[in-house]
């Protein structure tokens, strides 16, 4: 192999990239060791004795394919799983899913006039304390009391 190292970081230079990146033609090594000064470099980058390489890159699409496929719902089985039960369903998210049905319900009983603003505001309390389970739960407690009467 001739040495090229000076033609190599001259190209390196006008290409705007590292050396390694620098490819000379395996076939014109006499023509590339013979240029001396930077034009000569120029017209040899030109005439595509000299190139730069592409860039390596990492694929995505592997990753891509693999998000796609979780968006789907895919790949969650138990041996995907990290974190415990209520991580991947938190505590806060599960509160406000309950809670919003409790008050739904006592809003509905309220405007239907099944119950009044008092003991509206008496159980949205109680709700609000986290009495109640869910909405099964606090009908029954209401049915118990007698404040609805059972269907």
């Amino acid at each position: 192999m001739m040495d090229v190292r000076f033609q190599r970081r001259i190209a390196a230079e006008l290409l705007k990239c590292g050396v390694e990146r620098v490819w000379l033609d395996p076939n014109g090594l006499d023509e590339i060791k013979e240029a001396v000064t930077r034009e000569d470099v120029r017209m040899l980058i030109k005439r595509g004795l000299i190139r730069k390489v592409q860039k390596k890159g990492v694929s995505r699409a592997r990753a891509n394919y693999i998000h796609a496929q979780k968006e789907k719902g895919r790949r969650s089985g138990p041996g995907s799983r990290k974190g415990r039960k209520y991580a991947r369903y938190p505590r806060k998210t599960r509160w406000v899913k309950n809670i919003r049905s409790i008050r739904r319900t006592l809003r509905d009983l309220r405007d239907s006039g099944a119950i009044d603003r008092h003991t509206y505001r008496r159980f949205y309390m109680l709700a609000k304390g986290g009495t109640f389970k869910n909405k099964n739960h606090l009908l029954m407690h209401m049915k118990a009391e007698g404040y609805i009467k059972e269907e």
